[in-house]
């Protein structure tokens, strides 16, 4: 019998060990993170929906000035709920505009599910987008989607949502580069460019699909429809370059918003001035004002 050299053995050890740490911190990064969120005050209502493959989907409809004002599918970020965007809604129900806001799957009070980085959250987003149509009979739809919610709208089975319009905030360009600037936040560039394959190539194993089904700037190409890009200038993992790249990648007409000094939490924060006004503004142009 060959006996491996202890160093050989060693190193095959160490090796094993590390990929079960990567695969341990993978399956950390894809729990559900399950939440409770305050009970709507009227004349919003909470409501449950089943998404396009049976999941049970929590959300909160918030009515405008007429049963067919236009409305607004309001796409929390990854980890958070529909409470994240709960004062989007509130203003928006304010100057007339209906909106949904939905928990995606293993979020909030949604379904437990795996995250899926926009992949299946889409399945959410796509019946909640349905729904909101048939409710206000048959008028202009926008969605707001915030990182995970934005990726959700473009990069699902049949995305892009089929909505009248975007407004897609702090957005990865593709699921590697995700990964890549996450870990270089706290590591530096070279950790970061060894450990991001050994994460973003479960996708497969746990998806089904290549990380390369996972790239909202491929995407985007096939929006033709008004879009509106915000970045945060300060936002680390989706830096402004990789903004200005998801910008440029619409073909149809676009606008875009880098919030100054902005980290990827502070971006489509409703209480600044600067983009409150700016997403008004790109609402009243792209499905009217109620």
């Amino acid at each position: 019998m060959v006996r491996l050299p202890r160093l050989l053995r060693l190193a095959l050890l160490l090796l094993l060990l590390g990929l079960a740490a990567c695969w341990g911190l993978g399956e950390f990064l894809v729990r559900p993170t399950p939440a409770d969120v305050p009970a709507a005050a009227p004349p919003a209502v909470d409501l449950h929906l089943r998404a396009t493959d049976g999941l049970v989907i929590a959300a909160t409809f918030r009515p405008g000035r007429t049963p067919s004002s236009p409305a607004v599918l309001l796409l929390h970020g990854n980890g958070a709920s529909r409470a994240a965007m709960a004062a989007t809604g509130e203003l928006l129900a304010r100057r007339g505009y209906a909106s949904l806001a939905i928990d995606f799957r293993g979020h909030g009070q949604s379904a437990a599910a795996p995250h899926s980085f926009g992949l299946f959250e889409s399945r959410d987003a796509e019946a909640a987008l349905r729904w909101l149509k048939a409710r206000q009979h048959g008028a202009r739809v926008a969605v707001v989607g915030l990182s995970l919610g934005g990726a959700a709208a473009l990069v699902g089975e049949h995305g892009p949502l089929a909505a009248d319009a975007l407004a897609v905030e702090a957005v990865y360009p593709d699921i590697r580069h995700a990964i890549r600037n996450r870990i270089a936040a706290f590591t530096g560039a070279a950790p970061a460019a060894l450990l991001e394959p050994l994460l973003s190539l479960q996708a497969r194993p746990r998806f089904g699909a290549w990380p390369s089904r996972l790239s909202p700037i491929d995407a985007a190409r096939r929006f033709g429809g008004p879009v509106f890009v915000i970045g945060g200038g300060a936002d680390r993992y989706t830096p402004p370059d990789e903004t200005r790249g998801l910008y440029a990648a619409f073909p149809g007409p676009k606008r875009l918003h880098l919030m100054a000094g902005k980290a990827h939490a502070g971006v489509g924060d409703i209480a600044d001035p600067a983009y409150r006004s700016a997403l008004l503004s790109f609402l009243a142009g792209a499905i009217g004002a109620p």
